[in-house]
């Protein structure tokens, strides 16, 4: 499977050789560099650890640096801790190793398990990995719409508007029998909390790749709003034909 960190841009429109007008999500594919790389013998499965656009490094967790200074792609230290089992002038010199380690410090990180492409420790990749007219699952976090009542967040009818309805017209109505079960049954659709919410639209056509911007041009609609993250794998209902 191959997948891509990216952040969406907006929407528009391109227009086919015959004329015909499509409607188009412009999303940043890159580039995305290639963090760690897991194997079966060392970590019991096949993985690639992603990251995606500049970070200023003190805004990063002392956890996120030091991943990053762990797989930098550099050997110059005694062990991954640099404190472990190292005593003496050894401990600070490989504390001062470890210091001295550049870090290329990024704001997501994803894990691709099963990564079919070839790549290796900081390696950096981008939109070039699909092509025009490949189907890719799109990844997002939904708008958040704040607190909503039944009739936006489940799209319920609502009551009448007229023969003295009382102010019932974006009521739920009622919510369960008195006596049998006598209490709210679980997972009932009420006013609540809307958007916010991971969801993936699947099978999307990729119309234009443009490689030099890092750009796709994906058809139709992805979740979120322009700037959020989102992750771009290749479609599962739909892979990519094997040439």
């Amino acid at each position: 499977m191959v997948g891509l960190l990216g952040k969406k841009l907006g929407q528009t429109r391109v227009y086919t050789d015959d004329g015909r007008a499509i409607s188009v999500t412009v999303v940043q594919a890159g580039p995305n560099y290639v963090l760690q790389r897991k194997t079966t013998e060392k970590d019991g499965y096949e993985a690639v650890q992603l990251g995606f656009d500049a970070q200023k490094e003190q805004r990063l967790t002392l956890a996120e640096r030091g991943h990053l200074k762990a797989h930098n792609g550099e050997e110059n230290f005694i062990s991954r801790s640099p404190d472990r089992h190292v005593k003496g002038k050894d401990r600070l010199s490989n504390r001062k190793a470890w210091d001295d380690r550049t870090i290329n410090p990024v704001r997501k990180i994803k894990e691709f398990r099963d990564f079919t492409l070839e790549v290796n420790q900081g390696d950096a990749i981008g939109a070039d990995v699909f092509e025009a007219g490949d189907y890719v699952d799109v990844i997002g976090k939904t708008k958040g719409r704040g607190f909503q009542g039944v009739v936006k967040r489940w799209n319920f009818g609502g009551g009448r508007g007229s023969h003295g309805s009382g102010g019932w017209r974006r009521r739920p109505g009622s919510i369960g029998a008195g006596s049998t079960p006598g209490h709210v049954i679980k997972g009932k659709q009420m006013p609540g909390h809307m958007g916010q919410v991971k969801r993936t639209v699947q099978s999307l056509e990729i119309i234009k790749v443009q490689a030099d911007d890092n750009l796709l041009l994906v058809k139709g609609a992805i979740p979120g709003a322009n700037g959020d993250y989102v992750v771009i794998r290749e479609a599962k209902k739909k892979p990519k034909q094997k040439k």
